[in-house]
C-alpha cells in the first residue's frame, strides 16, 4: 500500500533549502549543535527526541531517531520506556484539561 511518508524522502530533508539557503544553512547548524554532546549525552539527548517524535508523531523523525538510537547504543528496552514516558505526559496532558470541562460545567449547572 502506497503511503504519504515515504522512508526514502528522508534523505532529501537537505533540499528543503534549495529556495532558502541561508535559513536551512541556520536550522541545520542549530539542529546539529542542539544533539551534539552538551549536559547530556548524545545518547540521551536521541531518547529524548525519539520519545518527541512519538509525540509529534513524525514518521521520519522516528525512523532518523530510531536509528541514531541504536547507534549512540540505546536499546530497544531503553527506547521502548522512552516513548512510553511521553505518552504518560501527553495522556494526562489530556487528562488534567478535564478539570476545566468540570469546572465549566459546575459553572454552567448553578
Amino acid at each position: 500500500m502506497d503511503t504519504y511518508y515515504k522512508p526514502e524522502d528522508l534523505p532529501k530533508f537537505e533540499e528543503i533549502g534549495k529556495e532558502a539557503p541561508e535559513l536551512a544553512k541556520k536550522f541545520f547548524d542549530y539542529y546539529g549543535a542542539v544533539f551534539t554532546e552538551g549536559e547530556l549525552t548524545e545518547r540521551e539527548k536521541a531518547l529524548i527526541g525519539l520519545a518527541v517524535a512519538h509525540t509529534v508523531q513524525c514518521p521520519y523523525c522516528i525512523d532518523a531517531l530510531t536509528q541514531t538510537c541504536l547507534e549512540k547504543g540505546s536499546t530497544p528496552g531503553e527506547m521502548t520506556e522512552a516513548v512510553h514516558v511521553v505518552t504518560a505526559i501527553r495522556g494526562g496532558a489530556s487528562l488534567v484539561h478535564g478539570v476545566q470541562m468540570r469546572n465549566l460545567i459546575e459553572k454552567l449547572s448553578m
